[in-house]
C-alpha cells in the first residue's frame, strides 16, 4: 500500500513539460539545445532536471566536457517514457481534427535526388494551394539514415526505395520505377537501336550519393560477362543530364527522371540494352505515426504526385 501511494505521489509532480525536457536532454545531450527546441529558458530547464531527478532518486544526467552524460537509469526510463508521450500525444491527434487550410507547423521528409526532382516539386506546389500553413523540409539521407531518422524522429516520412523497412516502420509503394538511357541526339541515335556492344563501348556517366564510378548497371553487366566505363560520377541528376549534354557521354537513370528533365537538357532517351529489374518507390513512416492525422494527409497528397 506504502509503495502504491507513493507512487501516486510522485506521479503528481510529475507533467508532460519534465517529460519533454527529460527526452529532450536525451536526444540532444545539451540544456541550451533543449531550451531552444522547447521554448524555455535555461533556468527552466535546470529547475525540471531538478524536479526529475528529486521523482526518480537518480542523478539522471551527468555534467561532462562534452555534455549531459545520460545515467543508466535515464537510458532504462527512455523507452517507457517516450511511449506514453507519444500514446497521449496520438490522443491528442485524433481528438483534433486535422484542416489543412488551417495547419501550420513544418513537414520534415528524408528523399534522395531521384525522389527531390519527381514528387518534391508536385508535393510543394499542392501544400501551397491546399495547406499554406505548412512549410515543407526535405534533407537527404540514404535507405538506413533515413530510417534512422524515422526512429529518432527527426522526420515525418522517408521517399524512395528501400530494400528492408524496419519493424517499427510502415510503408506504402507509390509507384514502379524502371531505367532509361538519356544522351545527346548525335550520340544516341533513335533510328538505330542502342545495342549492348555499342551501350558499353560508349562513356558512361553515373549518379550516386557518393559519386562512386559503379552502380547497378555495372553489376547487371558483370552478370553477363561484360563492363562499361564510367568516366564521371555526380550525387544527382540535374548535373549529371547537364554533363551529358556537353559531352557524348550516356546516362542511365530512373525513367520517371528522365522523362521529366532529359528534353530540358536536349537529351534524347531510350531503353537499355539490358534487363534492369525495376524497383519501387515508397512513403516510409513510423509506427507511432499510424494515426497522425497530418501524416495520413500528406500520405495522401504523395499519391496524387507520381503522375
Amino acid at each position: 500500500m506504502l509503495m502504491s501511494e507513493l507512487s501516486k505521489s510522485e506521479l503528481r509532480r510529475l507533467d508532460l513539460t519534465l517529460l519533454l525536457v527529460f527526452l529532450g536532454l536525451l536526444k540532444h545531450r545539451k540544456a541550451m539545445d533543449v531550451a531552444h527546441e522547447l521554448g524555455l529558458t535555461q533556468s527552466a530547464i535546470s529547475q525540471a532536471l531538478k524536479r526529475l531527478r528529486e521523482v526518480f532518486g537518480d542523478e539522471l544526467f551527468l555534467r561532462r566536457p562534452h555534455g549531459m552524460e545520460p545515467t543508466a537509469t535515464a537510458l532504462a526510463l527512455q523507452a517507457p517514457i517516450a511511449n506514453a508521450v507519444e500514446t497521449l500525444r496520438q490522443a491528442l491527434g485524433v481528438a483534433r481534427a486535422f484542416d489543412p487550410r488551417t495547419a501550420t507547423g513544418q513537414v520534415r521528409l528524408a528523399a534522395m535526388h531521384a525522389e527531390q526532382a519527381v514528387l518534391i516539386p508536385a508535393l510543394a506546389a499542392r501544400l501551397r494551394n491546399t495547406a499554406p500553413g505548412l512549410d515543407l523540409s526535405v534533407v537527404p539521407r540514404g535507405r538506413r539514415e533515413a530510417m534512422q531518422s524515422l526512429q529518432d524522429g527527426e522526420v515525418d516520412l522517408a521517399l524512395g526505395f528501400f530494400r528492408n523497412v524496419p519493424k517499427t516502420c510502415r510503408a506504402e509503394v507509390l509507384y514502379e520505377d524502371t531505367y532509361l538511357v538519356a544522351g545527346s541526339p548525335q550520340t544516341l541515335s533513335l533510328e538505330t537501336p542502342l545495342n549492348l556492344e555499342t551501350y558499353c563501348a560508349m562513356d558512361h556517366i553515373l549518379t550516386s550519393p557518393s559519386a562512386q564510378l559503379h552502380g547497378v548497371v555495372d553489376t547487371h553487366l558483370e552478370k553477363l560477362g561484360r563492363q562499361r566505363r564510367v568516366v564521371l560520377g555526380l550525387p544527382a541528376f540535374v548535373p549529371a543530364l547537364a554533363a551529358a549534354a556537353a559531352s557524348d557521354a550516356l546516362i542511365t537513370l530512373p525513367a520517371r527522371v528522365a522523362e521529366a528533365f532529359a528534353g530540358r537538357f536536349g537529351l534524347v532517351t531510350c531503353r537499355p540494352p539490358l534487363d534492369i529489374p525495376s524497383f519501387p518507390v515508397s512513403v516510409v513512416w513510423h509506427r507511432r505515426n499510424d494515426s497522425d492525422p497530418q501524416t495520413q494527409w500528406i500520405r495522401s497528397q504523395l499519391n496524387h504526385c507520381d503522375a
